[in-house]
């Protein structure tokens, strides 16, 4: 009986080792020169100060060169004055610690891919956590923190209590204010505006992330929520401050604009809308500011119409 059960136990460590080695041979890997192949397959070291991550501290992840494992948060990286890179801590489960052979050092491989990193060191007054992870710059490869990149738009297309409304409900969209845009008065307030002597347009500022919705999304939704064929004004709000613009940041949204332009163009429409280059912004009065939102109704002169 003992004999069946060292057995089975020798087969299933068999099994379980296959089964590592399987996945380890399929697991895909990034492929290595000569000199990375020396460090992370063959347990070299680079030679200190040499390493494009030792002096280095941006924001991000650093990853395994190997397979691509995130291995150290930036936050942990500090400068030890040792010639390479250093971390007081580890994401949890990225790192395996085996001593060397001779029983000197503790050696620190990927967990993922077993590739060679460098080794750990603890115990010497250098952080608070007592820990140094020494990581061969060449077995690393950073990738920096995203950044929350918010973009503006402007948009002109009647009361702006309307496009406001609209805007505020489209997915991207971080914050809308409403305001004036490309007249000569500085400052102008909601009544200098009704003068119509101030070459002022009822306009919106939309701050979007581009991640999620495209500035050409945001010029056909700006289509799509207007009569853009009306000359003067739009429904029955007429006036030049009420006409439809687009105001372009940059050669790139002109050309979205125009692209959009042409496209309703072609398909038989007579487009009154004006392209502007941006100019300086003034915010409506704050009672203006989120209008339908504090009133609980739904706008009498913009509505949702599918074009695209």
């Amino acid at each position: 009986m003992k004999t069946y059960l060292l057995a089975g136990i020798a087969i299933i460590l068999a099994i379980t080792l296959w089964a590592q080695h399987k996945k380890q041979n399929e697991m895909k890997l990034n492929k290595l020169n000569q000199e990375e192949e020396y460090v992370i397959l063959k347990k070299g070291t680079e030679a200190p100060f040499s390493g494009k991550y030792n002096n280095f501290y941006q924001k991000g992840t650093y990853h395994c060169k190997q397979c691509d494992a995130p291995l150290y948060h930036s936050s942990d990286k500090f400068d030890s004055g040792c010639g390479w890179p250093a971390f007081d801590d580890e994401i949890p489960g990225a790192i395996i610690r085996k001593p060397d052979a001779d029983g000197r050092r503790t050696e620190i491989i990927c967990a993922n891919c077993k590739g060679h990193l460098g080794h750990v060191f603890l115990n010497e007054h250098l952080t608070p956590k007592e820990t140094r992870h020494c990581v061969n710059s060449i077995s690393l490869k950073f990738k920096p923190e995203k950044q929350n990149i918010i973009s503006k738009a402007y948009f002109a297309s009647g009361c702006f209590w309307g496009t406001e409304y609209y805007f505020q409900k489209l997915k991207g969209v971080k914050s809308t204010t409403v305001g004036f845009m490309g007249g000569s008065l500085d400052h102008p307030t909601y009544k200098d505006v009704c003068t119509q002597k101030t070459g002022h347009f009822e306009t919106i500022e939309v701050e979007y992330d581009p991640d999620v919705v495209s500035y050409e999304s945001l010029v056909k939704f700006f289509f799509e929520t207007h009569d853009f064929t009306q000359t003067d004004g739009q429904g029955p709000d007429i006036g030049p401050q009420y006409r439809s613009v687009i105001f372009y940041a940059n050669p790139q949204q002109k050309a979205a604009a125009e692209e959009y332009i042409h496209k309703l163009t072609v398909m038989g429409y007579k487009v009154a809308t004006q392209l502007r280059p941006v100019s300086a912004f003034w915010a409506a009065e704050d009672y203006h500011q989120d209008y339908y939102e504090h009133k609980g109704t739904t706008p009498y002169c913009h509505k949702y119409h599918k074009i695209f």
